[in-house]
């Protein structure tokens, strides 16, 4: 979104034609919708700047429920913005930690401020993007207590703070294409400049869950947080933020509430052993902080084989950690015979997954072959230095 589509946005016509539209369902409904609204009077560019904003809202729900309805996006800061269930969890760290002013460096769209404005924390939220930062003001106008800055977060004071949140730009939009940086020299704010402010206040730092460990201070909390299934975040915490003790955390936040596994560094994986009767593929936040060992001793489990992020057991054990699997057989790993086996038992529908090694899951289904009204699972690995190929089903 440029400036111009902006002040078309803002604009009074802009806001009360973006609240009348009907929920969007699909590009299927724009030609029309232009055409009516055209007709109706509208400029193009309001019209084209209504239904952008239609579109992501109805995108945003995912993120944001009920919220989305009125709130306002761009494309990059709703793809880069918190999870509102995921934001609630960082703005009650440091309510509990009792840091009632807070500055938000890099607020994109104000997600993470406005987690923290709707339980009265008082919000700095400062954006160098002019226009994200006008779309971020738009989102906090119903908080009080909630300020939007338009700035770099480099130059912002923090006398008046007693401790900052960093979400750093991991993209450089540049001629209208959006690449990822690589480099934690690139973020902005830097990560130098990130843990330079680190050393005067508590911060909560948010990186992609990818991230170098070695960038993790020795002093940080770093908490690797999934939402059902799905790894979204390494967050670094510092200071009062940071938990006694807990140098590693795996979030899962799931239908069920949020659970979570803390250790005070990473864990030394299980011994090996034989297949059981169970095989359990940890959620990826466990496996990020590298608490797979800690999860296979609370299973009564042992590892599939070395540097396989696989758990087997004899006994079910349920737990969030992990999807548990029931072994069913064992089957040849050999393509041609997995084949014939696939067919004899006539599975028509099958699951792939794999850990140690090289095989492509779609490109495989389909040399399959795959033929009859049955459905399972074939976990592809190594157990014990060897290929397997395991008929399972979900627990």
């Amino acid at each position: 979104m440029d400036r111009a589509e902006l002040l078309e946005l803002l604009s009074p016509e802009g806001l009360r034609l973006l609240d009348s539209l009907p929920r969007w369902t699909g590009r299927d409904q724009v030609v029309q919708a232009v055409s009516r609204l055209r007709k109706e009077g509208h400029s193009a560019g309001v019209v084209a700047a209504a239904l952008t904003q239609s579109r992501l809202r109805a995108r945003a729900e995912a993120k944001f429920g009920p919220f989305a309805e009125r709130m306002l996006f761009t494309e990059a800061g709703l793809e880069q913005a918190t999870r509102l269930r995921v934001a609630a969890q960082h703005a009650g760290r440091f309510d509990a930690a009792g840091l009632r002013r807070v500055a938000d460096l890099g607020c994109g769209i104000g997600g993470d401020a406005l987690a923290m404005a709707a339980i009265d924390l008082h919000v700095t939220a400062v954006e160098a993007d002019e226009v994200t930062a006008a779309i971020a003001a738009y989102n906090l106008t119903p908080f009080a207590h909630a300020e939007v800055v338009h700035a770099d977060a480099a130059s912002v004071p923090l006398d008046d703070v007693d401790a900052a949140w960093l979400d750093p730009a991991r993209r450089r939009t540049e001629q209208g294409t959006t690449t990822r940086l690589s480099d934690a020299a690139d973020y902005s704010p830097s990560l130098d400049t990130v843990f330079a402010i680190a050393q005067r206040m508590p911060v909560g730092v948010k990186l992609g869950p990818g991230t170098d460990r070695d960038v993790i201070p020795d002093d940080a909390e770093a908490q690797w947080v999934s939402v059902d299934g799905d790894l979204v975040e390494l967050v670094l915490w510092t200071g009062v933020l940071a938990r006694d003790g807990v140098g590693r955390a795996a979030l899962v936040l799931r239908d069920d509430g949020a659970h979570e596994m803390v250790a005070p560094a990473d864990s030394e994986d299980a011994p090996t052993g034989e297949l059981g009767a169970f095989l359990y593929e940890p959620d990826p936040a466990v496996i990020r902080s590298r608490l797979i060992g800690d999860l296979a001793r609370r299973l009564d489990g042992r590892m599939v084989g070395s540097g396989i992020a696989y758990i087997t057991a004899d006994d079910l054990t349920p737990t969030p950690f992990a999807t548990a699997f029931r072994v069913l057989e064992q089957l040849p790993p050999d393509e041609q015979d997995l084949r014939r086996a696939l067919r004899d038992r006539g599975i028509g529908v099958l699951e792939i997954k794999k850990r140690g090694v090289d095989v492509d899951p779609a490109a495989l289904r389909k040399r399959l072959k795959l033929r009859g009204d049955a459905s399972a699972t074939v976990i592809l690995t190594r157990a014990q230095g060897r290929h397997v190929a395991l008929l399972a089903e979900r627990v």
